[in-house]
């Protein structure tokens, strides 16, 4: 009895040549449809014929080939975050990576666990990517962006709490928002001010800064500052809300609405009432803090927008002998509501 042969798992790559002779066109129209060449006239039904066939044979574009060409790639190396980051940098973050691709750039999150400083950019550059844009976890240093721009990175752009030589550098000082929290209590009455220092790993990036800030704004109107470390668990909350009275504390900067939250509700089943006895401001203005009772007080952060950082991405791809610059990335308001 015969045996059907076995199809050989080794099936040929389709190039452009097999996608141009499929939609009878030349490999050049080919190129010119896949690449979205806006300086060659290409009319629509010759168009619709190359994606099918392109789509037919399961043919993509090959990214090396095509970086060769042009002379460089189109991928914007984004190192993914170390810590939890919450909803608003969550979203941020989704909208830079949106509108890169719109800018016809490849996104690729690189997983940078475990390095630091010139050693991380030495393992970036190995990809060759055409931008940066680190998150300010890993401390570049201007040798490091040297690295990058040796191995083709046309733009190396940070984002931390101070500038970093031969980068262009947005600037996110957390030191805003501890201070904005800060100034928002004291000018409610309050005088003892516990400042929420999340213990989870990596978070002391953001909450540190913070606490020097609201330190600062509290040194110079006589309040005082009690740094509160504090776990993202109820039994944490609970137990620091079980010692609270004898901390003699009248309000608390929580960090972010998460952990004020968190913390809100373990001084109300302490018995602590919120903001007669305590005081309560969270950071980040999630919508769900307007839901709790009493709404809960926070400080509105104004990222700049995804968007807006993408065209700066593209702007230094495109011209990137311009003089790298600092940029301010965000601001920060107190919006009182009724737990303060």
């Amino acid at each position: 009895m015969s045996q059907t042969p076995k199809q050989s798992a080794e099936r040929p790559v389709p190039t452009s040549a097999d996608v141009a002779r499929l939609a009878g066109v030349s490999r050049a129209t080919v190129s010119y449809v896949l690449n979205n060449t806006s300086a060659v006239r290409i009319s629509e039904p010759t168009r619709r014929r190359v994606h099918e066939a392109a789509e037919e044979l399961g043919y993509v574009p090959h990214a090396a080939a095509r970086s060769l060409r042009a002379g460089h790639t189109r991928t914007v190396l984004l190192p993914t975050a170390h810590v939890p980051v919450g909803p608003l940098y969550s979203r941020f973050f989704k909208e830079l990576q949106w509108a890169l691709r719109r800018l016809d750039y490849t996104v690729v999150q690189y997983g940078s666990l475990g390095l630091e400083g010139d050693e991380a950019a030495r393992a970036w550059a190995e990809l060759r990517p055409v931008a940066v844009v680190s998150l300010g976890e890993v401390a570049l240093t201007a040798h490091g962006v040297e690295v990058l721009k040796r191995s083709g990175a046309k733009a190396v752009i940070t984002l931390g709490p101070e500038h970093v030589d031969g980068a262009h550098s947005l600037v996110m000082d957390q030191r805003e928002i501890g201070g904005c929290a800060a100034t928002h209590l004291i000018g409610r009455g309050c005088r003892s001010i516990g400042v929420v220092l999340p213990e989870e790993p990596g978070l002391e990036l953001f909450s540190r800064p913070r606490l020097v800030g609201a330190t600062e704004a509290a040194t110079r109107t006589g309040a005082r500052i009690e740094p509160l470390p504090l776990s993202y668990d109820e039994e944490s909350a609970t137990a620091l809300a079980a010692r609270w009275r004898q901390l003699g504390l009248d309000a608390v900067y929580a960090y972010n609405d998460e952990y004020a939250m968190l913390l809100m509700r373990a001084l109300q089943d302490a018995g602590i009432d919120v903001p007669r006895e305590t005081a309560v401001v969270g950071a980040d203005d999630l919508l769900l803090g307007k839901l709790l009772r009493p709404r809960l007080s926070t400080v509105r952060i104004d990222l700049v927008t995804g968007q807006r950082l993408a065209e700066l991405v593209d702007r230094v791809v495109r011209d990137p002998g311009a003089e790298p610059e600092p940029h301010d990335l965000m601001g920060a308001r107190a919006v009182h509501r009724e737990s303060s």
